[in-house]
């Protein structure tokens, strides 16, 4: 049997300067946290379009959409936001918790917007 293919690739959004800021914050997780947030990240690579309970599309931001993982035990979930751009899964920002939504989601929109102008 074949090997499965990737239908999107994920990238990471990187600014101006060089950094790259959800490999930075994949970087600052527990080793076990990184791992469930990579698996789910590659669930979405190979199976995209995929659903609940891992991605969905973030409302109201028209092309911005979320990898969902539970971490900590199952207490805590972490969040990726992405958008699918010429075939490439870019991941434009994360966070842990609920509490930085809003704020991690217009940063999100930004990046997206900075990417699409770059490339």
């Amino acid at each position: 049997m074949p090997p499965r293919l990737k239908k999107i690739k994920a990238i990471f959004y990187e600014t101006a300067g060089g950094s790259k800021p959800v490999r930075t914050f994949l970087l600052g997780l527990p080793e076990d946290d990184r791992r469930i947030v990579g698996t789910d990240i590659a669930t979405v690579e190979y199976g995209f379009p995929i659903g609940m309970p891992i991605c969905r599309p973030v409302i109201n931001r028209p092309g911005l959409s979320e990898v969902r993982s539970t971490i900590a035990s199952g207490r805590v979930e972490a969040r990726v936001y992405f958008a699918v751009e010429n075939g490439k899964m870019v991941l434009l920002a994360a966070h842990r918790g609920k509490d930085d939504q809003p704020v991690e989601i217009a940063k999100a929109m930004k990046r997206l917007a900075d990417y699409k102008r770059r490339n």
